[in-house]
């Protein structure tokens, strides 16, 4: 239990860092809503090397306060929606088996684009927004593909790393 404790406190920070460092990148998309998602190799480390139920909770937990310290309430939101709907679908392929650490990650990436997106339908009560969609899509995929190498290495190197 011991264990389990620290290495979530470990990511939880190590999350709330790569967020820092990512507000702190000046690049713009030019369409709102576009980020590089740092944070989120430690939510597909953390899905991979614990459980869905502890990748959740640190999604929860960093969207929370990284949105309290560097964001707004509005950007808890839309991050709550792509992180649930994201990490929904990543558990679903990870146990469905078939899926690189990669793929599993390039899914996430446009998933939670795709929740962000419908927040952001609801928000403005129009389904326009939609037309981000294929902006989004390439987004999520060359973000998650780059999240999911990351991940992959990582997970590579830290394969005798027990959480239990």
């Amino acid at each position: 239990m011991k264990n389990r404790v620290a290495y979530f406190g470990v990511f939880t920070v190590l999350a709330l860092m790569f967020s820092y460092i990512e507000t702190m990148i000046p690049i713009q998309f030019g369409v709102p809503g576009i980020k590089l998602g740092f944070a989120n190799i430690m939510i597909v480390i953390m899905l991979y090397k614990s459980s869905a139920k502890e990748a959740l909770l640190l999604s929860i937990v960093r969207i929370m306060l990284s949105g309290f310290l560097f964001g707004n309430l509005s950007s808890i939101l839309y991050s709550i929606a792509g992180g649930v709907l994201s990490l929904g679908i990543m558990t679903l392929l990870k146990k469905q088996g078939g899926f690189s650490v990669i793929g599993v990650s390039v899914a996430g990436g446009v998933s939670h684009n795709v929740g962000q997106l419908i927040v952001a339908m609801l928000v403005v009560e129009t389904y326009q927004v939609g037309y981000y969609f294929p902006v989004l899509l390439v987004a999520g995929v060359l973000t998650g593909l780059g999240i999911g190498v990351v991940s992959q290495e990582v997970l590579k190197r830290i394969r005798n790393i027990c959480f239990e």
